[in-house]
């Protein structure tokens, strides 16, 4: 029986981590999606979709599918679903790696301002600016529902539900995108102000390079803090080695 690896995805790495996986002889890769994008992009490998019932659940499912290594390789803000996995692996001896890109860094010319949650966001906004670009996801925009002297501009890939801001403006798009996207996007809505969670890595950070260009504060929502104990590596080729496994992705 191949090794069995189950991938919490929906990230490019947990993607890419996949592609490599299943072009290996002798692992089998599983890569479970949340199921909130109705549409999610192409997956190698066997793909299961939904929650699993809390840690538990995970767990049941581990022993159940005979599970030799999990790898969480979810959003660095999918705070719960990461502690769930941490108590799984725990639970049940099955080896267990983080996968983290580094968070973004300011650089010369960025006015940024660092704010624990969504609501540290909200209420850092009305001294910085009107007409805000929310580019935070759609599913926590109940944080800033209550600002109602405010412009916003939301992107999402799906519509997002309520509550939001009264005065919202709905972008629907998947990214990624290039600097002169965003620049385009931040000039013809008359941005004044950025809000944005600390995704890492560079699909993203074209708008921060936008904002930078012309001036504008940047709130950034810091990560939450991992679990006591777990293993974190950066990249996909540190899960690999983590793994035990050798060689190139160039199958990816």
């Amino acid at each position: 029986m191949p090794a069995h690896v189950l991938i919490l995805g929906g990230t490019a790495e947990a993607r890419r981590l996949a592609a490599g996986l299943a072009a290996r002889t002798g692992v089998r890769v599983t890569t479970s999606l949340a199921g909130r994008v109705a549409r999610p992009g192409a997956v190698a490998g066997e793909v299961r979709i939904g929650g699993f019932g809390g840690a538990e659940g995970l767990a049941d499912w581990l022993r159940a599918h005979h599970v030799d290594a999990l790898v969480d390789a979810t959003h660095p803000f999918a705070e719960a679903i990461t502690a769930n996995a941490a108590r799984a692996a725990a639970a049940t001896g099955v080896p267990a790696v983080v996968l983290r890109r580094p968070g973004w860094r300011p650089g010369p010319g960025d006015r940024w301002y660092d704010v624990p949650s969504l609501g540290g966001a909200a209420a850092a906004l009305p001294g910085l600016g009107r007409r805000v670009f929310l580019s935070t996801g759609r599913l926590g925009l109940a944080a800033f529902a209550h600002l109602t002297d405010l412009h916003f501009v939301v992107r999402s890939v799906e519509p997002p539900g309520p509550p939001m801001p009264p005065s919202t403006e709905l972008v629907l798009a998947r990214g990624p995108f290039t600097v002169a996207e965003e620049t385009e996007l931040l000039r013809t809505r008359r941005i004044e102000v950025l809000v944005t969670k600390d995704s890492g890595g560079e699909a993203t950070a074209a708008k921060l390079t936008a904002a930078r260009e012309l001036g504008l504060p940047v709130v950034v929502v810091r990560r939450p803090p991992l679990p006591q104990g777990v293993t974190v590596v950066a990249d996909v080729a540190g899960v690999l080695e983590w793994l035990g496994l050798s060689g190139s992705l160039e199958a990816t």
